[in-house]
């Protein structure tokens, strides 16, 4: 039942998403660039692991693009699909170290993965299709962000990036879901 309650909303959502114009994901993306900076979580951190948007998402790139100049640490995830985990790799530079990996998601080249330790992540900027008051958090459906907070100390804050339309009244939780700290939206 939940899992088909999750599928519903997922599938509400995409498509809203996927019904959202191009110019206005992209200016909503930078009043949530803004408010994510103004953070203490954000500002106090020096390593931040930041998803590489795709398609419809919230555009992570130009903060990630500015954290790297402000001379912030930045990993981003490497998918590992045998494992169907994700590890954290430092990056510097978005446009020369990156390709297509598995999904259709950027991930660093092959010369450019160089793992970060997971205890010197002070900031998981994480994704979602949707997301509750409550911290829960609807991925696409594999869980690797799950199996990846699971190896995440506790302390360290998650926090989702979303459209005011991706927040939900309630997401339908199983026992392997992990929330997020905090979510900020336009």
């Amino acid at each position: 039942m939940k899992l088909e309650e999750k599928t519903k909303i997922r599938q509400q959502i995409l498509k809203k998403l996927k019904l959202q114009r191009e110019e206005h994901r992209l200016q909503k993306s930078l009043v949530i660039k803004k408010r994510l900076f103004e953070t203490f979580e954000f500002k106090s951190a020096n390593t931040i692991m930041f998803y590489i948007s795709i398609g419809c998402e919230v555009e992570t790139r130009p903060m990630i693009e500015e954290a790297l100049n402000m001379g912030k640490r930045v990993a981003v995830p490497v998918t590992n699909v045998t494992s169907k985990k994700i590890i954290a790799c430092e990056i510097k530079d978005l446009k020369t170290q990156l390709c297509e990996g598995p999904y259709g998601i950027q991930q660093p080249k092959k010369e450019y993965i160089k793992k970060i330790p997971i205890n010197d992540i002070d900031l998981v900027i994480t994704p979602g299709i949707a997301f509750d008051k409550k911290g829960n958090r609807l991925g696409r459906g594999a869980g690797y962000y799950d199996r990846f907070f699971k190896e995440v100390p506790d302390k360290t804050p998650r926090v989702g990036l979303a459209f005011d339309f991706q927040v939900v009244e309630e997401i339908p939780t199983l026992s392997h879901d992990i929330r997020i700290t905090r979510l900020i939206t336009n």
